[in-house]
């Protein structure tokens, strides 16, 4: 027998049980901007978003691969921890190393569980001598709070992140301090009176800013950014970048049963930092043996978009299935991400069942698309 929902509540065994209604949607204080904007709005991460504005996904899309946008990432978590046991409880907790690094420096790094699976992957702000903003996903705060303490400040503040290979040039016309702030660099600047974290960091394979900015004022920094001529884009384009650039999305290319090396990220684990990290030994191990697959990308015959979920096959054998996909606006084809077995070649055919249709895919390595300096 089968459970089903009915009216108002769940039958459960002849008995009518109350059924929550869904959690609304969070909103960032730049909502009522992107709804006065046209812009088309989602649910994400439990969040309300834009997904685009008018010009689509595409020239949002290209704006910053060829010029500047700007994103509102307010749906990032806000983890605040300070005091003399900040830093050994995030050393404690995450894969990567603050030794590495100093005060007015972020990093990336991983949240492990105990069989070195990716409970989170986030960006460390070490804003002071003692004192870190964590950012985790959206969906993840909670999770990340549990782990490692500290205050969620998500809720006073919004993020703007302005990207593009003239988000600096851009940037220095709106608040002429950020040329102070390094790639991967962390600052306190004021713009016109309000304090602003500045971050080198960015989610999109482009050069960039993120900035933290009190929830008041965002709508005013907002406006002064698509002033200067930031092309306003939407999660859409986001995830389009990000997949390019072969960047990890939680809940696809990391999460549970999924590991920083499998993902092709053992660079983010400290192995001999002292004391260790959570889930170090199960991660130990696998390197040891060698990890059974791994992340690689994947290039469609035509411009056809690859879906997350479509399933890859070589010779009638299964062989799993994406756990990213869309249309590569640079490349003009279908670009996707999967787990391959450990040994698959660049250039090997694997077939993708795409709504009735199979695709000769090629396997590839990440990134999809290359920045000068970026290695194979």
């Amino acid at each position: 027998m089968t459970d089903e929902a009915s009216g108002p509540g769940e039958q459960v065994g002849g008995a009518t049980l109350p059924v929550a209604p869904p959690a609304p949607l969070r909103c960032s204080p730049l909502a009522a901007w992107h709804h006065a904007h046209g812009a088309q709005m989602v649910g994400f991460g439990g969040w309300e978003m834009p997904l685009q504005y008018a010009d689509g996904t595409v020239a949002e899309h290209m704006a910053c691969r060829t010029d500047v946008a700007v994103f509102d990432v307010s749906h990032l978590g806000t983890v605040r921890l300070a005091g003399p046991e900040a830093r050994p409880t995030l050393q404690r907790a995450l894969t990567n190393d603050l030794a590495k690094i100093g005060p007015g420096k972020a990093q990336y790094t991983h949240l492990l569980d105990e069989d070195g699976s990716v409970l989170d992957d986030l960006i460390v702000w070490w804003t002071g001598e003692d004192s870190f903003d964590v950012m985790p996903n959206a969906s993840n705060t909670s999770r990340v709070l549990a782990a490692i303490g500290g205050n969620d400040v998500t809720a006073g503040r919004a993020v703007l992140a302005v990207q593009g290979p003239r988000s600096r040039a851009l940037m220095e016309t709106v608040l002429p301090e950020v040329t102070t702030v390094g790639h991967f660099g962390v600052r306190d600047l004021t713009w016109r009176g309000v304090p602003v974290v500045v971050a080198g960091t960015g989610y999109t394979g482009e050069a960039g800013l993120e900035c933290a900015v009190p929830a008041a004022d965002a709508v005013a920094l907002w406006e002064a950014v698509v002033a200067a001529g930031a092309a306003p884009a939407g999660l859409g384009a986001r995830d389009t970048l990000r997949l390019e650039a072969g960047l990890p999305l939680h809940g696809h290319e990391l999460g549970p049963g999924i590991t920083p090396l499998e993902a092709g990220l053992g660079w983010v684990v400290a192995w001999d930092k002292p004391g260790g990290f959570r889930g170090r030994d199960a991660l130990v191990a696998q390197r040891a043996r060698g990890a059974d697959r791994v992340l690689r990308g994947l290039i469609g015959p035509g411009r056809q978009p690859l879906r997350a979920g479509y399933r890859l096959s070589r010779d009638g054998i299964d062989l799993g299935e994406l756990t990213s996909g869309n249309f590569s606006p640079v490349l003009g084809c279908g670009i996707g991400m999967a787990f391959v077995a450990a040994g698959t070649l660049d250039g090997e055919v694997v077939d993708v069942e795409a709504r009735g249709r199979r695709l000769a895919c090629q396997v590839v390595h990440l990134p999809f698309v290359k920045k000068p300096g970026q290695g194979a």
